[in-house]
């Protein structure tokens, strides 16, 4: 298969596979004070932003040695967890997979945080709007996974 065709049928798959987790997403009790879909998004965009730049500098002073890996652990498992997280939620349509993987997140981001803030404060410091977010899908997450047991 030529690459403009796989990347054809990628993108197809990928919009009956969003497709689908939206209506089943939309069809999920959802407390009060949820946000609208549509703020996820952005919201997601500005932190990924954040954590390109402050996890690829991590992963670049432990490239070069300039931190130990101890330091550099929590940050891998908060990115796997990061990137299970919409599969589980809305591949397999798990709120209770979902809960704990979010679990998880606001877990290894907390030690993240923690381990590089001897080391670059600017990093740790980086981390707050990503913190903050996490703790609210955390409780988001955890309310919806109530409500829909």
């Amino acid at each position: 298969m030529p690459p403009h065709e796989f990347s054809i049928t990628l993108l197809f798959c990928y919009t009956i596979f969003m497709n689908d987790a939206t209506a089943w997403y939309s069809q999920l009790i959802k407390p009060s004070w949820a946000p609208p879909s549509w703020v996820f998004g952005p919201a997601w965009t500005f932190l990924y932003l954040l954590i390109i730049v402050s996890y690829g500098k991590v992963f670049l002073m432990a490239w070069r040695k300039e931190i130990p890996f101890i330091v550099v652990l929590p940050f891998i498992l908060n990115l796997i967890f990061n990137l299970a997280f919409s599969p589980i939620q809305f591949g397999l349509q798990n709120n209770l997979l979902a809960s704990l993987d979010i679990l998880l997140i606001l877990a290894t981001l907390i030690w993240a945080i923690i381990a590089i803030f001897p080391h670059v404060r600017w990093i740790a410091f980086l981390q707050t709007p990503y913190l903050l977010w996490v703790s609210f899908a955390t409780v988001l997450q955890l309310t919806v996974t109530y409500l829909n047991k």
